[in-house]
């Protein structure tokens, strides 16, 4: 199998028609279909269709026996559940599709959406916290969302209880967006029910989990990831230094974004994450000016679309060459987490047949790809 895995600079043409819509999601929540083979695959054959008719072959090639794509009548359920819900499919290269969130590693093929989609074109910030929130640190998000929205920015926050619920509920007239752990549709926790219907009427709520899909442990780092890329930047009010929080503040400064932190007692627990990032170098925030003055002025760079780029020649390898660098792979891949890039490295072999392989042993279920395309092998 040949092709190079997604970048920035080789962004898939955005599907047109809504079989091509089916056909990207069918491809999404197919076994073994993680974010990165995803992008993998389009580039390499095409089209998801293209991908969707040889998946079998492949899966077959790397050893997986009986491999089925995702079936069409689950595929049908979740459109009518979205159908139900009122929720649109954002595929990426949609003109709705967040022009920030499209500059992340790897960022999400496909959201659905409940409201307000002209939200995503206007500049936002996001501001995350603790669950179990100090009243003072309601208030202060509160007030920070209420004073940015004031100002022209939209909230963007996760609908968790604390920090976040006071978030929304600041900004829920300028502007808010909660990116939701499980499927869109699903409202977590039970308590903010009434203000996800709110933010449905007069915000937006986006999700890239299947649509009925509650949410687990498991769904929120990539939640935070989507929350950070949507951003401009984040706000840190009340966090412990081991919480979603600060996963979210490391996923901001990793994308080369401002991260900030509102002060607390140093005595208080739910205050040590966001000292800790001050400390750091965060830029402290009393008042919403304080985050206005930090934001800088933000450019997007022109990618070239797909088609302007020649499909990279076919990869002509012998079945020993291949079996060869398949156990050179899981040789040197073990449970800790590795960078792609670093194996390439180490491997000493082309960046296109080591990732070739890697989509077969993500197919074959003998490697996991974890957020920022961390590898590790599976025990």
């Amino acid at each position: 199998m040949t092709g190079e895995a997604y970048s920035s600079t080789h962004p898939p043409l955005p599907p047109t028609t809504e079989d091509q819509r089916y056909s990207w999601l069918r491809l999404l929540r197919s076994r073994g279909i993680g974010t990165v083979t995803f992008y993998r695959l389009l580039a390499a054959y095409g089209s998801a269709q293209n991908v969707l008719r040889e998946l079998p072959e492949v899966a077959a090639s790397a050893g997986v026996k009986g491999y089925e794509t995702y079936s069409q009548d689950a595929l049908d359920a979740e459109f009518s559940n979205a159908k139900a819900a009122s929720a649109r499919l954002l595929c990426f290269g949609d003109a709705e599709y967040p022009e920030h969130l499209k500059t992340i590693p790897n960022p999400p093929p496909a959201l659905w959406a409940i409201g307000d989609l002209s939200l995503l074109s206007r500049p936002a910030v996001a501001i995350v916290g603790a669950r179990n929130a100090s009243s003072l640190g309601r208030r202060m998000a509160y007030a920070l969302a209420r004073d940015l929205g004031e100002a022209g920015y939209v909230v963007v926050s996760g609908l968790a209880r604390g920090i976040d619920t006071s978030a929304h509920e600041g900004a829920l007239t300028s502007g808010t967006i909660a990116v939701q752990g499980g499927g869109v549709d699903i409202i977590y926790p039970a308590e903010n029910t009434r203000l996800a219907e709110a933010i449905g009427r007069q915000g937006l709520r986006l999700s890239e989990q299947p649509m009925g899909l509650q949410p687990q442990a498991r769904h929120f780092p990539p939640r935070n990831r989507i929350i950070a890329g949507i951003g401009l930047a984040t706000v840190v009010v009340e966090a412990a230094v081991k919480s979603g929080s600060l996963i979210t503040a490391r996923d901001t400064l990793d994308l080369g974004r401002e991260v900030m932190a509102v002060p607390g007692h140093p005595f208080d627990a739910r205050s040590s994450g966001g000292n800790l990032l001050i400390r750091d170098g965060a830029v402290l925030v009393r008042c919403a000016q304080d985050v206005i003055d930090a934001l800088p002025p933000l450019t997007l760079p022109q990618r070239p679309r797909l088609r302007d780029l020649p499909p990279p020649p076919p990869e002509q390898r012998s079945l020993r060459q291949t079996a060869a660098l398949h156990q050179q792979i899981l040789d040197r891949l073990t449970a800790a987490p590795t960078p792609e890039l670093q194996l390439i490295d180490d491997l000493k072999s082309p960046a296109r047949n080591v990732r070739s392989i890697l989509t077969d042993l993500e197919l074959s279920g003998e490697i996991d790809r974890g957020p920022g395309g961390v590898l590790s092998r599976k025990r």
